[in-house]
């Protein structure tokens, strides 16, 4: 009775995907491919008496948008350029990725707005992970306070919260209250 399994077929391909990673810079033992959570790596067969590995692909995280002229960096003294990241503009290293120094481009727009909830920040706009803008306090993470509706100067006319949203709705942009336990749309 035959089960249907080519097994000459299979054990030729085996070790199909099986490349060699070379040999580990730390101790000397094979490299081999892994898979852990955040996906597929290489890594020391040697694990855990050598902790060495490293990404499968090299590929960079951001581009090159301009280089700019007059400016070193701090750390490996290479030029320093305007480059595009998964979360908007920022200043790093030419000599990426042998020096990891960056700057942030300090040109969030604040809406001049106070914070309600510690009066102490000013809430900016920011952008989430999938590009969505949202307003958060600027004294973040002391203060959690966040809108996902621009915010304006105003009190709710219900429950007096210090803040009102501008939404937009089927009948045009209205007021309401940013109060979550408020919520209501402002006369």
């Amino acid at each position: 009775m035959s089960s249907g399994i080519d097994h000459k077929l299979f054990s030729q391909h085996e070790h199909a995907l099986e490349q060699d990673h070379g040999d580990c810079p730390q101790c000397g033992h094979k490299l081999l491919l892994k898979h852990g959570k955040r996906g597929p790596f290489i890594g020391c067969s040697h694990y855990p008496e050598c902790d060495y590995l490293q990404p499968l692909h090299h590929h960079a995280d951001s581009s090159i948008k301009q280089v700019l002229d007059g400016t070193s960096c701090p750390d490996c003294g290479k030029q320093l350029a305007l480059k595009q990241g998964r979360y908007g503009m920022f200043v790093g290293c030419t000599g990426f990725p042998e020096c990891h120094h960056t700057e942030q481009i300090d040109d969030t727009p604040s809406t001049e707005l106070t914070c309600p909830q510690c009066k102490k920040g000013q809430l900016i706009e920011r952008t989430s992970r999938y590009g969505k803008s949202f307003y958060a306090c600027s004294s973040y993470p002391k203060c959690q306070f966040a809108v996902n509706h621009p915010p304006r100067q105003g009190n709710c006319q219900f429950c007096g919260f210090e803040l009102l949203v501008e939404r937009k709705m089927a009948s045009g942009k209205v007021l309401v209250c940013a109060s979550k336990k408020c919520g209501k749309k402002q006369q």
